[in-house]
């Protein structure tokens, strides 16, 4: 057994729920605690960040060990319901195991998103699987106190060889947390990192790339846009590395396009077009893709299939209304580009734009734009991005296929 990294709990700070707060919610599986929810008095002021503290009821129940952020809106994430727990290298063993298995389960390859945070008991982690390497998210502080034990932990369940650090991102900034990238364990990858999925070679940028370098959330999506494809061309706007083109491509399209803001994005899944033998048909532009959109339908270009997957339009609350007019418009310039009978493909990663508001806005977009069509598919993250039934934001992609 490794020794505790954490106080036992006989000698763990405090910390306490106000009357307010609702405690029952956090018994039944709520994993946060948000600061006006709790005494926020000299002592729990003064924890650093990412401490690990028991939870209290208001009538000094205990609930069990939490990390404390006190800078943090999400002053308190559960780590474990048992009061007693000890967080150690043998706590993350068991729960990276615990991941791992039901990856196994889903995939014959070990290409997967194998941690997703709260979902899998993680707060606050991600972790991608790229074969022997893998990248860690450390977006709360406790996971950037505890990092070395945890990539020791991942290397001990997984037998991965590399372990990168990417430290980078707005849940990191709301944690009062730093930038960094980094090596942790073994050498950093030469050039982009190869990963089959869906028939297809994708490159991933897992130094310099958005994210961990690649959306695994996609795939199942990826998947059933591939069957609508074959014999069609496709536009794929915000393509990142060629995620819906490549895809499309193994299904059968006859020609992809790629539109995307960032060059070195496109260069990746050009390179991802060459190892998978769709060199010919797979062509890229750059350019904003409201610009595009629009300068394709002057052009009179119309295409089988149209997927949109642009970044979050709606990442907080706050950004609601702007992010939903977003989407309208996206929806609005691309219907026209879509044949008679075609496909048109709109996402959305923003939790604060729940599914119902996602969907009124794309068909206003649609009748926006002269087209009419009904809605075929509804997709979401795939299965190793897990849903924390209690946690709206764990849920956050939605996928609408509509014919128009």
């Amino acid at each position: 057994m490794s020794e505790p990294v954490t106080p036992p709990a006989s000698t763990m700070p405090v910390v306490r729920l106000l009357a307010k707060a609702n405690a029952r919610a956090i018994r039944h599986g709520f994993p946060w605690v948000y600061a006006n929810e709790m005494v926020m008095d000299r002592r729990t002021k003064g924890l650093t960040a990412g401490t690990m503290a028991q939870l209290q009821d208001v009538d000094r129940q205990p609930m069990g060990v939490v990390t404390v952020n006190p800078a943090s809106k999400i002053a308190c994430r559960m780590m474990d319901q048992n009061p007693e727990a000890e967080i150690n290298e043998d706590w993350l063993r068991a729960r990276l195991t615990r991941a791992m298995t039901h990856r196994d389960v889903l995939y014959d390859a070990p290409y997967y998103r194998l941690v997703h945070a709260e979902a899998d008991g993680l707060p606050g982690v991600v972790i991608d699987r790229f074969g022997d390497l893998a990248v860690i998210q450390p977006n709360a502080a406790w996971s950037e106190i505890l990092i070395d034990v945890l990539a020791d932990a991942l290397m001990a369940v997984t037998g991965v060889t590399t372990v990168i650090k990417n430290a980078t991102g707005r849940a990191r900034q709301l944690e009062g947390l730093g930038e960094e990238t980094v090596v942790l364990r073994g050498a950093e990858p030469t050039g982009p990192v190869p990963v089959p999925m869906n028939g297809a070679t994708y490159m991933a940028d897992v130094m310099g790339g958005q994210k961990t370098g690649l959306f695994f959330d996609q795939r199942p999506n990826h998947a059933f846009v591939a069957g609508l494809s074959k014999g069609q061309r496709v536009l794929d706007m915000f393509s990142h590395v060629g995620g819906f083109g490549l895809a499309a491509l193994a299904g059968g399209a006859t020609d992809a396009l790629a539109v995307d803001g960032s060059q070195a994005a496109l260069d990746l899944g050009t390179q991802g077009a060459e190892a998978s033998g769709f060199a010919a048909a797979f062509s890229t532009r750059k350019d904003d893709a409201f610009q595009a959109l629009t300068e394709l339908d002057l052009a009179g270009e119309r295409f089988g299939v149209v997927v949109c997957d642009p970044p979050a339009f709606a990442p907080s609350k706050n950004a609601l209304e702007a992010g939903l007019r977003a989407y309208e418009r996206i929806a609005r310039l691309a219907a026209p580009l879509v044949a008679e009978n075609g496909y048109l493909v709109l996402c959305s990663c923003s939790h604060a734009a729940d599914l119902t508001k996602f969907r009124n806005a794309s068909a206003r977009g649609i009748g926006r734009g002269g087209r009419r069509g009904h809605l075929v598919y509804t997709g979401y993250a795939g299965p190793d991005h897990p849903v924390l039934p209690h946690l709206a934001e764990s849920g956050y992609l939605k996928v609408l296929v509509f014919r128009l």
